[in-house]
């Protein structure tokens, strides 16, 4: 049977385009080899269905393209596949590049934002790794911004470089977080796509179903997630409408302001919402990933 190709659609920079080598990966991280398997491509693989395997795959790939040896996140909190987690930070760079006559801004001097960093951190890591960024994470969940924070205290390449925030006000995404003469270059954010628990859980049926080729009736979450991650009332075009919406009072502080839009249909959505509050610029930037595809929408006043 003919392997799968490499993700040549993922970011020329992306270090995940290739086919996981899980020779290297399980000598740096060594507790990976027990979930190594032959798949049906005679390859080495993981079981994508088992959420334990999928954690530690996530803590080989950071100890070995990130230099974080130390990480881990409760149990059922969202364990986010990393290659797209670097395409959307990739794609940030190309943006801040554009306004900085073509040439890639690195250093801790880029300040950005991670509205929603949970319990993983894995935006912060990336893009300090990748461009020496330093990042502000917010959350509204204290166990998520607690563990982040032990992730970062654990890993000495992290320390002075990212910061948590709680978010004590659901309403509010900017304020309480960015505070007064603080200025960013960037903000991220991916938001929780789902309306409610049940199409949450609807939502995992369908992946697994088209997954394994076959129904499923009790989905196990092989990525985690909380409700916080996964839905809030309204989705993700009710989040980004209010984002944007609140973004025009933070309009001086920020140069970009981004999210990640999983669904086709909540772009127009989204775009009347950017109308309404006037900003100067907007850019839909495309993401594929395997079969899935996403975007990214920036606006900036």
């Amino acid at each position: 049977m003919k392997q799968p190709p490499q993700k040549t659609e993922l970011h020329p920079r992306n270090r995940h385009r290739g086919r996981y080598d899980f020779a290297l990966l399980t000598r740096s991280c060594p507790e990976l080899k027990q979930f190594v398997i032959v798949n049906a491509y005679n390859d080495t693989s993981i079981n994508f269905f088992d959420a334990t395997a999928v954690k530690m795959l996530n803590k080989a790939l950071l100890k070995h393209f990130y230099n974080i040896s130390l990480w881990d996140i409760p149990d059922n909190y969202l364990c986010p596949p990393i290659p797209g987690r670097a395409d959307y930070i990739h794609h940030v760079a190309d943006l801040l590049a554009e306004i900085n006559n073509g040439g890639i801004q690195r250093g801790s001097k880029v300040k950005c934002l991670d509205i929603g960093t949970g319990a993983n951190c894995i935006y912060p890591i990336i893009g300090n790794y990748e461009y020496g960024w330093s990042f502000i994470g917010s959350d509204i969940d204290p166990i998520a911004i607690d563990a982040a924070d032990a992730i970062v205290k654990l890993n000495p390449s992290l320390k002075g470089n990212i910061e948590l925030r709680l978010q004590l006000n659901t309403n509010d995404i900017f304020n309480g977080i960015i505070h007064k003469g603080e200025q960013f270059h960037v903000s991220i954010c991916n938001p929780p796509f789902h309306a409610s628990a049940a199409e949450a859980k609807a939502g995992t049926l369908r992946k697994l179903r088209n997954l394994k080729g076959r129904k499923v009736s009790n989905p196990t979450l092989n990525f985690g997630g909380t409700n916080n991650e996964l839905w809030c009332e309204g989705g993700e075009v009710k989040f980004i409408q209010t984002m944007v919406r609140q973004s025009k009072e933070f309009a001086a502080s920020c140069n970009w302001f981004t999210t990640l839009v999983a669904k086709q249909a909540s772009l127009n959505g989204i775009y009347e919402a950017l109308k309404k509050v006037n900003v100067a610029e907007v850019k839909t930037i495309p993401l594929t990933q395997g079969n899935k595809s996403s975007r990214i929408v920036a606006w900036r006043f």
